[in-house]
């Protein structure tokens, strides 16, 4: 426990009166020092999975529960993925964050079963997101595009219920979540394969690639980011597969589509960018895990 003395040290002080406080001069305010270091580091690490594990340990059904459960890696890792975010933000904020990429990849998961593709469950890696792991690729371009559009599509409908839960509670946190929700499907948006923006703009022409290139290079000399060069490295694999199979025989079956087919691709995916940018400008805060500080 903190004591502070007074620099006198322990012996008792005569009475102060007004005309005393207003001659001398203020004197230095202290405060209760924080402590910093590894032991605090792990300590805001360690007590959002020490919470989970007390709470597991006392509803044991509800472990057993998750043991027969067909989800349960997607569990465990969102659990990882919580803790892992904590690090950087308020616990409440880490929670609401990995269920809005919950709700995002849902909307994979829910076109992949109307295409009649097998795939996995979500998958949370920390700092990076999730995944979805199809058991095949889809049968066309034009499939693709609606499995990579349904993820941002559905992803904005959790940040526009995060939005409305702020309208009726007036609770900061919602409002910062709903702005990061915005704002994660709008980064999906960019047409940089693999994001969903790279697998959508797929369906309209390869120079949206190009386009997706020169802006991934230019946001890397911008703000350097181990994310971004992650992104680059994977969607070069993947571009280059493609570039080089474009005129083969199944290459070019793969594009074949309708022109209304890809005007309707075309208006989804630029109309998600006007609408995700709007949502952005009216729930912007400057630091939106500050609103729980």
């Amino acid at each position: 426990m903190d004591r502070y003395f007074s620099p006198q040290g322990d012996q008792p002080r005569e009475p102060i009166f007004r005309s005393d406080l207003e001659e001398r001069p203020e004197g230095p305010s202290y405060e209760p020092s924080r402590p910093t270091g590894v032991g605090s580091f792990l300590k805001r690490f360690l007590a959002p999975l020490a919470t989970v594990g007390v709470l597991l340990a006392k509803f044991k059904w509800l472990l057993l529960l998750l043991l027969k459960v067909k989800f349960l890696g997607t569990a465990l890792s969102m659990i990882v993925s919580i803790g892992a975010y904590a690090l950087l933000f308020p616990v409440w904020f880490a929670v609401g964050f990995v269920v809005l990429i919950w709700v995002h990849e849902m909307g994979h998961v829910i076109q992949l079963k109307r295409e009649g593709i097998a795939a996995s469950a979500p998958m949370f890696i920390p700092f990076l997101g999730a995944f979805v792991a199809m058991k095949q690729m889809p049968k066309n371009a034009l499939a693709e595009a609606r499995v990579a559009l349904a993820g941002p599509v559905v992803g904005s409908l959790g940040a526009l219920g995060a939005w409305g839960i702020y309208e009726l509670t007036q609770l900061p946190l919602f409002l910062g979540l709903a702005y990061i929700g915005f704002f994660l499907n709008l980064f999906n948006l960019l047409p940089m394969l693999p994001l969903d923006g790279g697998r959508a703009v797929g369906a309209l022409s390869p120079v949206f690639w190009l386009v997706g290139i020169v802006g991934l290079v230019a946001l890397l000399f911008v703000q350097p980011n181990p994310i971004l060069i992650f992104i680059g490295i994977l969607g070069g694999v993947e571009l280059w597969r493609r570039w080089r199979s474009r005129n083969t025989p199944e290459g070019r079956a793969y594009q074949e589509m309708e022109p209304m087919q890809r005007f309707l691709v075309g208006l989804v995916y630029f109309g998600m960018i006007a609408l995700l940018g709007l949502g952005m400008a009216a729930t912007h805060v400057a630091n939106p895990a500050a609103v729980m500080q």
